[in-house]
């Protein structure tokens, strides 16, 4: 029979010349109607041997002994009986039908006299071709289910290769009567890599990835669609460096990936356009993980252009919105970010959506002149943390304690600073009550601790902290040098800052090593200070060679620059009066930054150290032009003006009394601000300037605790 596709030997032609009339339809009808009669129970095989079952078969429906066994290993697959479906699945062999697929898809096939029996017969063969290499998917399912990956990949493989060598280029487009072949290669093509990743063969299944999205498999829109998923998902989250594609399968000057990474980005680029040209169902799931891959290479910005070229209705105009806000402050575009948020916030959208208001109560948090705002959206989100949102209340209170700290810096009266206070360091807490293991909650504590002068309690949470986080945090290390340094406790600050480096990467060591020599010089070890800032420097510059202009920064982290560590040096040197060391020093940090209010102060310092006194004045007025809030550069030029005396002292009063407002923990400014009073006759007024200074000093660390970045932002 030609529609059985048998092992009985004969010629094409003579085949084709003299079938029985009437023959290929009827075989058709049988098999393509087969499965629909054995699920209906018009046909079932006796409950007795598989033998018995398989002549049943033959009996009914004149088949051979390959497709009988083919049937009856779907049907006990279908009830379950694994075992029992691979027994019956082996001894099907589908490489004998290569040589009629292969000729009956050639072009001398479709020139022959008999055209309507040929099409018959090929209708016929792709019945029984799909029915016997569904036999061996089918088999390859059984074998997974059976916890044999190994076997499964290989009869998947083998369905692959017997197609690829019947049908090199896929399925002819004029055979359109039934896709189940194609079909059942496609799910083989897709469980081929998924058992060998069950097998442990990552390699293997990364290849087998590659063949398949590669071939000629006529793979569906929606089954390419699967297979470039999974694979992009493997790429991304599985842990193994893939090896690099063959170049044989590019095209000249095509774009060839590096790594993972940038594979899979590129599979989920194609499957998002697929989705937008609507060729593929839209699964959300694309969107999320490209937005994962994205931001881990810092493509913040190209994401946020992904979101936009959605299709309207993909995505609600709120929810458009917030992640295209998470974009844009992600690509450090803050301004942007929260203009969509407030859009997004509004009454007429979701104005108590949770995610929404921490974002921007976050980015509020970033300028103090944005302070009460982020207050407002960290109150609304801890009152609207209920029901489904219940569990970011945690979450919740850490924005509003860390926004209602910088509102502290821009309180003007004692009372109102004291207050807010108080509710960062309540809300703080009652966030590390739900939050008990959460290291950036307890971090912000500490920090919080900190900048109130509670130096105990700040001291407990940084140990903590250093305790949860494995002591792989450099900021950690970083608040409890400082913390110790403010106890006057420099031989404990800088061992620990030893530990740090010990435990910490290499371009990590930047602000380690920055605080150990401003430890150092507290400690008068000037000249190890000065051995401490050649080391960063050699640091920073092998930095700026390794990463690009740009992005370095970015991918470092919190770092530190060069033009630093030179305002570092020319300190250090200044305190050593080597004034021409400072100097060239000072000049290396204006020819990198020449508009800076550190390097004008350090300046200052200079000259004021020399006795030049108007030239001091002059640098500081420069750095106060730059940056009218600079408070060293105002205490600094109060306190010349104060030593002037006469008509200079109520300007003296005025840039004290404007850096205390900015700063009130600077003890430097209390112990001017006393001298000045005493100088004018307040005794009272000067005593209780200096009683400030000193408490202030013996709580003063070397650095402002201003100057560590609060764990919410990392």
């Amino acid at each position: 029979m030609l529609c059985t596709c048998s092992r009985e030997q004969y010629r094409f032609e003579e085949a084709l010349a003299t079938p029985p009339d009437g023959q290929v339809t009827k075989d058709e009808s049988q098999v393509s109607g087969l499965s629909s009669k054995i699920n209906e129970g018009e046909a079932k095989p006796d409950d007795g041997s598989i033998e018995e079952a398989e002549t049943s078969l033959r009996e009914a429906f004149t088949l051979n002994n390959e497709e009988a066994r083919a049937l009856l290993g779907r049907l006990e697959y279908q009830r379950g009986n694994f075992e029992g479906a691979l027994q019956v699945f082996d001894g099907i062999d589908i490489g004998v039908l290569v040589p009629r697929l292969r000729y009956f898809a050639s072009d001398r096939a479709r020139n022959r006299r008999y055209r309507s029996r040929i099409e018959s017969a090929v209708t016929a063969c792709l019945h029984t071709a799909s029915l016997l290499f569904e036999a061996k998917y089918l088999k390859a399912k059984c074998l997974q289910k059976l916890g044999r990956p190994v076997e499964a990949a290989e009869e998947c493989r083998h369905v692959m290769a017997v197609y690829e060598a019947a049908l090199p280029q896929g399925l002819p487009s004029s055979w359109t009567g039934d896709n189940k072949l194609s079909e059942t290669v496609g799910k083989a093509a897709e469980l081929l890599p998924k058992t060998l990743i069950e097998a442990g063969q990552v390699q293997e299944a990364i290849a087998a990835y590659r063949r398949a999205l590669l071939g000629s498999f006529s793979l569906d829109s929606e089954n390419s669609a699967r297979i470039h998923k999974e694979f992009a998902v493997l790429l991304l989250y599985g842990g193994v460096e893939a090896s690099a594609p063959s170049l044989a399968s590019h095209s000249e000057g095509a774009f060839v990936p590096k790594n993972n990474l940038e594979e899979s980005i590129l599979l989920f680029l194609l499957l998002l356009r697929q989705s937008t040209l609507r060729t593929i169902p839209w699964d959300p799931t694309i969107i999320e993980h490209l937005s994962f891959a994205l931001s881990v290479c810092g493509q913040s910005e190209f994401l946020a252009q992904q979101y936009e070229m959605l299709l309207p209705g993909t995505q609600s105009r709120a929810e458009r919105w917030y992640n295209l806000a998470l974009c844009y402050s992600g690509a450090s575009q803050s301004d942007v970010a929260l203009n969509l948020l407030r859009k997004s916030l509004n009454p007429v959208e979701k104005p108590d959506d949770v995610p929404s208001l921490l974002l921007a109560a976050k980015l509020c948090a970033k300028d103090v002149k944005l302070s009460s705002e982020g207050v407002g959206y960290a109150e609304r989100a801890v009152e609207n943390a209920k029901g489904g949102f219940e569990y970011m209340k945690g979450a919740a209170l850490h924005v509003l304690g860390v926004v209602l700290g910088l509102k502290v810096k821009a309180s003007l009266s004692d009372s109102e600073r004291t207050k807010l206070q108080a509710q960062a360091l309540s809300a703080l807490q009652a966030a590390a009550s739900i939050e008990k293991e959460d290291p950036k909650v307890i971090f912000d504590l500490a920090l919080e601790y900190a900048e109130q002068r509670n130096l105990t309690l700040a001291l407990d949470c940084a140990k903590k902290f250093i305790d949860l986080s494995g002591g792989a945090s450099a900021q950690g290390w970083k608040l409890l040098a400082l913390i110790l340094s403010a106890q006057q406790r420099f031989g404990d600050a800088e061992a620990a800052l030893d530990a740090a480096l010990d435990d910490t990467g290499k371009w990590e060591q930047g602000e380690l090593l920055r605080l150990k020599a401003k430890i150092q010089m507290a400690q008068g070890q000037s000249m190890r200070a000065v051995e401490t800032y050649r080391l960063l420097l050699a640091l920073v510059q092998a930095q700026r060679k390794s990463f690009e202009a740009g992005s370095w920064r970015h991918k470092v982290g919190e770092s530190v620059e060069q033009v630093e560590v030179w305002q570092g040096l020319a300190t250090v040197y200044t305190s050593l009066e080597q004034w021409r060391d400072a100097e060239i020093c000072l000049e290396k940090a204006q020819g990198l930054r020449g508009s800076s209010a550190v390097t004008w102060h350090g300046a200052g310092a200079l000259h004021e150290a020399r006795g030049n006194v108007q030239d001091a004045l002059a640098a500081y007025n420069n750095a106060l032009a730059v940056d009218p809030d600079h408070v060293p550069s105002k205490v600094s030029t109060g306190s010349l003006l104060r030593q002037r005396g006469g008509n200079s002292l109520p300007v003296a009063r005025s840039f004290l009394t404007d850096a205390l407002r900015s700063e009130p923990t600077n003890h430097l400014a209390w112990y001017n601000l006393g001298m000045l009073h005493k100088v004018e006759g307040r005794a009272r007024e000067a005593a209780d300037c200096f009683q400030a200074a000193f408490l202030l000093e013996q709580s003063a660390p070397v650095e402002r605790f201003s100057s560590v970045l609060p764990a919410l932002f990392w």
